[in-house]
């Protein structure tokens, strides 16, 4: 006999925004995660840290929860949300995988990569967080305060950025406060991130595909694979996985790429030694040139200079390598015109 460990687990009704909820915020001890899994288990909507930035949780298994994840963040419901577990175990109940998901799962989870993968039958995640698709995007977080959550919760959770819908993506408790405070239940601090950009996002249903460069290179999945990842085709439909919107990460001063000048009234998002003068405030992702210290500083360095009310932000090029087709993604994405 089938045993359906979701079906006792009945969540107690919250309010549905716009009701201005007491935001509080707590230091990430084992009496928060504690408090963390009781809100969630209430229906209610948690800020936490993972590595790569910070997500805002929701009971996967409960529509209500989830909508009320949408309505917060301001979020388009065909837009689908990865849904976080503890472990391999707790992703076989969600997922089918397939050759190509095991190897990669077996090289990168813990971590900074999600998979969405053909739904295992009776997947218990709401159809809403899923955008109505019959696939679903799965990932095992590698930060102890996630995973803590993850097992004193023992359900799944879908955990998008902790932020308004389109904004920069929080890398402090700070910043989820800034967006969020008012609009959630609860934030846990754990202090920053160590990743600082969102996770990579490989489909694994077919040919293994690139949907999001993140957190893990893409030479590292082929080297996991032993062959190269396809590339997305571009699509008018609904998105098969989260930030592959044309306008994501967006900042309220424009971006201007690959400056290797500034203009009057600019301040500058600089890379590497030789930054140009005459700024009117410079924030440096790399001052060595490293990619993991820039991908580490993206969203907290655009989010200092967007507050400094400049004409606009101009951004020195990134080198195409390792993490910074991720970072270049984002600032592509941050620099696009507004829906």
């Amino acid at each position: 006999m089938t045993v359906n460990i979701y079906a006792d687990r009945s969540p107690r009704k919250r309010p549905k925004l716009p009701v201005k909820l007491a935001t509080r915020t707590l230091n990430a001890d084992r009496d928060a995660v504690a408090a963390a899994a009781r809100v969630l288990g209430e229906g209610g909507l948690v800020a936490f840290p993972t590595e790569t930035v910070y997500g805002l949780g929701a009971d996967a298994t409960d529509g209500e929860a989830v909508a009320r994840l949408y309505a917060a963040k301001g979020r388009p419901r065909f837009n689908p949300l990865i849904a976080h577990v503890a472990d391999m175990t707790a992703a076989r109940e969600l997922a089918r995988f397939n050759a190509d998901a095991k190897a990669l799962a077996r090289a990168f989870w813990p971590g900074p990569l999600t998979l969405v993968l053909p739904q295992a039958r009776g997947c218990p995640v709401a159809e809403l967080a899923t955008a109505g698709l019959d696939s679903i995007a799965v990932r095992v977080p590698d930060h102890p305060v996630a995973q803590s959550i993850l097992k004193v919760f023992g359900r799944p959770i879908v955990a998008p950025s902790a932020n308004r819908s389109g904004h920069v993506s929080p890398t402090t408790a700070a910043h989820v406060q800034a967006d969020l405070s008012g609009r959630i239940d609860l934030i846990l601090d754990g202090g920053p991130t160590s990743v600082g950009v969102e996770s990579t996002i490989v489909a694994c249903l077919g040919v293994p595909t690139l949907l999001r460069p993140g957190g893990v290179s893409r030479a590292a999945i082929e080297r996991a694979l032993g062959r190269p990842l396809a590339d997305a085709e571009p699509s008018g439909e609904a998105p098969l996985a989260p930030g592959m919107l044309a306008s994501h990460y967006a900042p309220k001063t424009p971006l201007r790429l690959n400056a290797i000048s500034v203009n009057p009234g600019e301040a500058l998002l600089a890379f590497g030694p030789d930054a140009p003068k005459g700024a009117a405030k410079t924030l440096n992702l790399s001052a060595s040139g490293d990619l993991v210290e820039a991908a580490a500083n993206l969203f907290s360095h655009l989010r200092a200079l967007d507050a400094g009310g400049f004409t606009a932000i101009a951004v020195m090029p990134i080198p195409y390598e390792s993490l910074g087709d991720a970072i270049n993604d984002r600032l592509a994405r941050a620099a696009a015109p507004r829906p």
